[in-house]
């Protein structure tokens, strides 16, 4: 008995390899994400998401003076026999940008967010030193009021903060004793990317009102994003309004400070002190950054002695908000195998 005629899915034509694209993720007015996209404005800080979020968490918000400058910073724990953990955030964001990681960390750790100069809730001022030096003073200036110099700690910093941090522990290498630099800037590769060349023609076009990361419409807020992340945020167009009218009152401070770092003083800070940094070393980067190209990460671990390297597929320069639990896990990571042999006790 013959055999009937082959099912209709037998005869299609194999498929091909299809590349693999960037994973999409849709963000609405809830989604966790929205309050580290809308940049240092003073609204998140009455935003009942976002303190709510803080509250989940347990972390509490309180503000140190250094004779009249105001710093702003948020913590969870009380110094104890681990050093303590001090995170920097990066250009134009703000302490709660580092909620997402700290969801994933031990709470028996001591975690202490500040917001940068001119961020948030720490002072803004028109005579302030935005340089990477002047921010490393500033910051410097911050640890001695909480006095958390008193035992040396350990020092998280992403981008913007991650050159601060590094440019510290170079500057004051007592006060540190470990490093986890998230993407840092202040590094020179041997090519420049897309970004930076990008922003060398503005540069030599005297068009720097344009910088990719100071959105002044939905549309450029939407190019950064791009930019920023490997993820491909699906954002409502309404969003996107609202994320570039909290940012836009603030532009001209974050181009001044953007001219700041990248100036001729400020733009290789990290580079030119990275051979004075002791401490144990973790780098963590995404292989898919296009605002600081991840060779940066070999060249720090070739200046530095004691440095190991974590590269993170599918990711892009925003680590801390693409891959949050993985950044979690390897600082905790990081941090057991230099301070506890078991890291179950920390939870």
């Amino acid at each position: 008995m013959g055999r009937g005629p082959a099912p209709p899915f037998l005869l299609r034509p194999p498929l091909r390899h299809q590349p693999l694209r960037p994973p999409f993720r849709c963000l609405d007015r809830c989604d966790p994400l929205v309050p580290l996209l809308r940049g240092s404005g003073q609204p998140a800080a009455r935003s009942p998401g976002t303190r709510y979020w803080r509250r989940t968490l347990g972390m509490q918000v309180r503000y140190v003076h250094h004779e009249d400058y105001q710093f702003c910073y948020s913590f969870r724990g009380r110094p104890g026999q681990r050093p303590s953990i001090l995170m920097l955030h990066g250009f134009s964001a703000h302490k709660d940008m580092w909620l997402s990681v700290v969801k994933f960390l031990p709470k028996n750790l001591h975690l202490i967010c500040v917001d940068m100069p001119g961020h948030e809730g720490t002072t803004r001022s028109s005579l302030d030193d935005l340089s990477i030096d002047g921010q490393v003073k500033r910051i410097h200036q911050f640890v001695e009021c909480l006095k958390l110099n008193k035992k040396p700690f350990h020092l998280v910093g992403t981008s913007m903060g991650g050159h601060v941090a590094g440019v510290y522990a170079a500057y004051y290498p007592s006060d540190v004793c470990s490093l986890s630099l998230v993407c840092p800037a202040g590094l020179q590769c041997s090519s420049d990317n897309q970004f930076i060349q990008r922003l060398r023609e503005l540069q030599k076009s005297a068009a720097m009102e344009k910088i990719p990361l100071i959105p002044s419409t939905p549309e450029e807020m939407s190019e950064m994003l791009q930019l920023c992340s490997y993820v491909r945020f699906k954002v409502p167009q309404q969003l996107l309004q609202g994320l570039v009218d909290v940012r836009i009152p603030h532009n001209n401070f974050y181009r001044k400070l953007f001219l700041e770092i990248t100036s001729e003083k400020s733009r290789y800070c990290l580079h030119q002190n990275m051979g004075k940094i002791k401490v144990p070393t973790q780098i963590i980067w995404g292989k898919q950054d296009q605002v600081l190209d991840v060779s940066g990460a070999d060249v720090l671990a070739k200046s530095i002695a004691n440095c190991q390297v974590e590269l993170l597929e599918n990711c892009g320069h925003s680590v801390v908000m693409e891959r949050p639990r993985k950044t979690a896990k390897l600082i905790v990571d990081f941090f057991a195998s230099l301070y506890n042999t078991d890291n179950k006790k920390l939870d």
